[in-house]
């Protein structure tokens, strides 16, 4: 976050005395209290300053460096996540190439009933399995998928970060965003979402643009 140089200067000057009011910021900087509201809104919205009634501004001891991870990691990735791609095992690999092309995506996300994870396909799988030789009608992606319990996800509650985290580790296309499914003591996930590289671009525009 890069601030002007007034919003700068508002900064210094209420780390020296905090807490003070606006219009005694607005007189140490011989402005008017209404030509300050936007930078003292801006520098209270980025986290940067606290207000309170009838005692005024104070620093709030946050770097903007800081005042940005902090957003980031409170950003849950129930909120941003995309809509699933998925197929069920018996789609063939055919089929899971064509749905791929279509949606535009990198992986697969195979589901049964009820919309339960059972594993999941990506670029590379499909394109190692379409080189082989295979008959690709007839192969159904449940042959080839990673199944599960080796599937890397995330949960609809887990920080935006911690799944960036997870892409990076592991160095795959997506995630299925999950819920566990009651009952199962964690056996069982319904696919609810997909969070990709994409997802991660649009946090980044979005609290450029102040979103």
């Amino acid at each position: 976050m890069e601030l002007s140089k007034r919003q700068e200067t508002i900064l210094e000057i209420v780390k020296k005395n905090g807490p003070i009011t606006g219009e005694q910021i607005a007189e140490q900087l011989n402005l008017t209290r209404a030509t300050l509201r936007p930078d003292l809104s801006i520098l209270t919205m980025a986290g940067l300053l606290e207000a309170r009634p009838r005692v005024g501004y104070f620093y709030s001891g946050k770097s903007t460096d800081r005042v940005l991870a902090d957003k980031i990691t409170r950003i849950k990735v129930g909120d941003v996540k995309s809509v699933p791609i998925v197929v069920p095992e018996s789609c063939t690999v055919y089929d899971a190439v064509v749905t791929m092309f279509i949606e535009d995506v990198g992986t697969l996300y195979v589901v049964r009933d009820g919309g339960l994870l059972e594993g999941v396909v990506s670029r590379k799988d499909l394109l190692k399995t379409t080189l082989g030789g295979q008959d690709i009608n007839k192969l159904p992606v449940g042959v080839i998928m990673t199944r599960m319990p080796n599937v890397y996800m995330t949960d609809v509650n887990d920080s935006a970060w911690l799944a960036a985290h997870k892409l990076l580790t592991h160095e795959v296309d997506s995630l299925p965003v999950v819920r566990t499914v009651p009952g199962t003591k964690g056996k069982e996930f319904e696919v609810v979402g997909r969070f990709s590289k994409t997802n991660i671009t649009r946090i980044f525009v979005e609290l450029g643009e102040g979103s």
